[in-house]
């Protein structure tokens, strides 16, 4: 996590001094809380991965005692670390599946309620529902046989 929370906190700072100058350039309000909402968009996760993401251990204050991962550390985060180290659960969703193609259609009708009418978003949500209910007992089962 050291990797992105270095990358959006220098995100957030950046943001940060844009629209400060921004601000005492235009004095524009829109623009500016716009610029302001960008800065916070990288600061708010980079220091959940900077600060909140450890465990404290020795003093109880955070920046005189140590700090120990809750996680533990990544592979991202080992120079020694292979690829094969990086590799997760693969196949945990059925390969071949027809339910992501019918909540797709779902979501088609549903968006089509907004031009067609009401009635139709009747149809799109159950279509919607119907196919997660299929893409969860079927993952539940391990896929198709």
């Amino acid at each position: 996590m050291k990797i992105e929370s270095t990358f959006l906190i220098g995100v957030g700072i950046f943001f940060g001094c844009v629209a400060a100058i921004y601000w005492f350039l235009s004095y524009e309000d829109a623009g500016g809380m716009m610029l302001v909402g960008t800065c916070l968009l990288g600061l708010v996760p980079g220091s959940y991965y900077f600060f909140w993401h450890r465990r404290f251990r020795g003093h109880k204050y955070f920046f005189w005692g140590k700090t120990e991962r809750v996680v533990g550390t990544r592979p991202e985060d080992r120079p020694d670390a292979t690829i094969a180290d990086g590799a997760g659960v693969i196949s945990s969703f059925p390969g071949g599946s027809v339910w992501p193609f019918i909540l797709g259609m779902g979501a088609f009708v549903l968006l089509l309620s907004f031009v067609f009418g009401v009635w139709l978003a009747m149809v799109g949500g159950s279509v919607i529902l119907t196919a997660l209910v299929g893409v969860t007992a079927e993952s539940r089962r391990g896929g198709t046989h």
